[in-house]
């Protein structure tokens, strides 16, 4: 993805936070990319790790840059007002795009017996995303939700000592202020 374009939306604040944002997610596809040719050129169970971990994140990948242009409520007035220059399904694009000839270059397959390269187009062709799972995802009932809800409820939980803790070094701090108010 055109990470320069990302810092070149119309809303300011954006703009100026994408710059560090980008620098960051550049070191991170770098330093992602080169484990997984640790993996690929590894055993033959490193490989099988990294062939494990595209067959996992394939499609999810794919549905991070948010719901089909035809389905996406606010994505034409954001393009518009030039908060966003790229469309969801054009950084879909985009990625396919780079990212097919990564796997391959690790011999690793893509998980999408639709892909393939159109000529004419210059372009890689790919399967439909499954955007049932996405929304079920965003309205709380993803793969990971109950684990996500779990671990949150435990942590809440077992941090109540804290702010037991807390609440009455608070109350104490307050008590002194009031006595010396008082003296």
């Amino acid at each position: 993805v055109n990470q320069v374009a990302l810092c070149r939306t119309s809303y300011g604040p954006y703009a100026r936070a994408m710059v560090r944002i980008c620098k960051e997610e550049s070191f991170h596809q770098r330093q992602g990319f080169e484990a997984m040719m640790q993996l690929a050129e590894g055993t033959p169970e490193q490989k099988q790790m990294a062939q494990d971990a595209v067959n996992r994140f394939w499609w999810p990948a794919l549905m991070m840059f948010g719901p089909s242009d035809d389905n996406s409520p606010n994505s034409a007035q954001s393009m518009q007002w030039k908060i966003k220059l790229f469309s969801n399904d054009a950084l879909r694009q985009k990625f396919v795009d780079n990212t097919v000839p990564q796997v391959l270059q690790l011999g690793l397959t893509v998980p999408d017996p639709d892909l393939k390269f159109n000529e004419e187009t210059g372009h890689y062709e790919f399967g439909e995303v499954n955007w049932d799972e996405f929304f079920d995802v965003l309205a709380g009932k993803g793969p990971c939700n109950h684990e996500r809800i779990e671990a949150r409820r435990k942590a809440w939980e077992e941090g109540k000592w804290v702010r037991d803790s807390a609440a009455v070094y608070a109350s104490k701090q307050q008590q002194q202020s009031d006595n010396r108010k008082i003296a």
